[in-house]
């Protein structure tokens, strides 16, 4: 139970600081300035830290209920399986979606969708590495 509380709010804490690197480098800023319009200016900081932290526990729980039926025969195959499954869901839906409802570039969606595998990717593998069920 203890590990699962430190690798969930690890990743929390990798959540926070992908986020910023994906979103706050200036490739990343131009390329969202096709949000402009309806962006906000600014960020609730202490929000967004408790909403990852959040993300970090919801996920590490979903993996544990899942982890048996997760395919592969390590945990790192387990984390990438369910990396992938996550980042199908989180991201690339979103990444659809707004293809088809916004008058967004192209090179904006493929940026959010390929720098989302590579975050996702980064959390399923932490908690590949370091998260198993009590009863395995």
């Amino acid at each position: 139970m203890l590990r699962y509380f430190i690798v969930s709010i690890v990743n929390g804490i990798l959540f926070g600081i992908l986020d910023g690197v994906i979103n706050a480098n200036p490739f990343a800023r131009k390329l969202f300035e096709a949000y402009k319009p309806i962006a906000k200016t600014s960020v609730n900081a202490p929000a967004g830290i408790v909403i990852d932290l959040a993300y970090g526990l919801i996920m590490g729980l979903v993996f544990l209920i899942l982890y048996k039926s997760l395919p592969g025969n390590t945990g790192l195959a387990k984390g990438i399986v369910f990396a992938l499954i996550v980042w199908f869901f989180r991201v690339l839906m979103n990444v659809l979606s707004t293809c088809m409802m916004f008058n967004v570039p192209a090179s904006t969606l493929l940026y959010l969708a390929v720098s989302g595998l590579i975050e996702m990717l980064i959390i399923g593998i932490v908690y590949g590495l370091f998260l198993r069920p009590i009863c395995v």
